[in-house]
């Protein structure tokens, strides 16, 4: 009986997490891509804070093969939400359902023409939108940064549309950059780029290579100790965006805390708080209150 008891709490409060506001087919109304499973969740700001009118795409890691959902999706959904700003939780196709690139850039910058178009039914400014990633997902939303004119995934879906595909800010999380070999997250380029990789195809990919003269303002977060990523990625990126003197572009570097904690309160969480310094930054840039 007891066991029973505990299962019901546990499924009540697993319920209560996971509730969402609106869930969001992408590709629906799409001629030849009613069929993909891509789908975003809404989370509004909780009704006891103030509505930024900002809005976040959230874009979950896991190598380009899967979605880290807990941790890096509904946990920052409800820590965005708590604090006015309204999250969509990407829940992007990925290698584990054989797709490899452009399916993923697809996703997201779908997801930004779909949330600027219903700007006045979500509640949100459609100049206040940004996008936050962790390690894959990190690698997502910086070209989401960097490809809304280079790679305009849509226009070649034939899909017509009068509103930007730049996100107004970026934030990639212990991010996955770079496919050249020497730092490459190999999981993630074999999920992304598939088995046949030129030396053209990884370097398209490479983001601290294609960082474009109007990259959005962009935060980093890095662990020294990450042994999952090489934290070279990160800071190569950094180096890229300092290069092309982009405004308003930070980079959070941390003694420890290694890879995959997104938002979760975990000890990495209780230390440094890393989301209070990034909330700070949005604060600055005019994005939150």
């Amino acid at each position: 009986m007891k066991r029973i008891f505990v299962l019901s709490i546990a499924l009540f409060l697993s319920v209560k997490l996971f509730s969402q506001d609106a869930t969001i087919y992408l590709w629906r109304n799409v001629k030849g891509m009613e069929k993909q499973p891509s789908v975003m969740f809404m989370h509004k700001p909780a009704e006891s804070v103030k509505n930024t009118k900002t809005a976040v795409i959230i874009a979950p890691g896991g190598s380009y093969h899967h979605l880290g959902l807990y941790n890096e999706g509904y946990c920052s959904a409800k820590w965005f939400s708590d604090n006015g700003v309204t999250a969509f939780m990407l829940k992007y196709r990925t290698n584990e359902s054989f797709y490899n690139e452009p399916a993923m850039l697809q996703d997201i910058q779908r997801a930004i023409q779909i949330v600027r178009e219903n700007a006045d039914e979500y509640d949100i400014d459609p100049s206040k939108l940004g996008v936050i990633g962790y390690s894959a997902g990190g690698h997502l939303v910086a070209m989401a940064g960097e490809f809304f004119e280079t790679h305009n995934e849509l226009e070649k879906l034939g899909i017509e549309t009068d509103v930007s595909l730049r996100p107004d800010f970026c934030m990639p999380i212990y991010p996955v950059v770079s496919m050249q070999d020497d730092i490459a997250h190999r999981w993630s380029r074999k999920s992304l780029l598939g088995k046949k990789q030129s030396q053209e195809h990884k370097n398209e990919f490479s983001l601290e290579m294609q960082v474009p003269d109007n990259m959005p303002p962009t935060y980093i977060v890095v662990c020294k100790d990450d042994p999952v990523v090489i934290p070279e990625n990160s800071m190569r990126l950094y180096a890229a965006l300092e290069e092309k003197n982009i405004p308003n572009c930070r980079i959070a570097v941390y003694e420890w805390g290694k890879h995959g904690f997104g938002m979760l309160n975990n000890d990495f969480m209780k230390e440094f708080h890393w989301n209070e310094a990034l909330k700070e930054w949005m604060i600055e840039i005019g994005m939150m209150d």
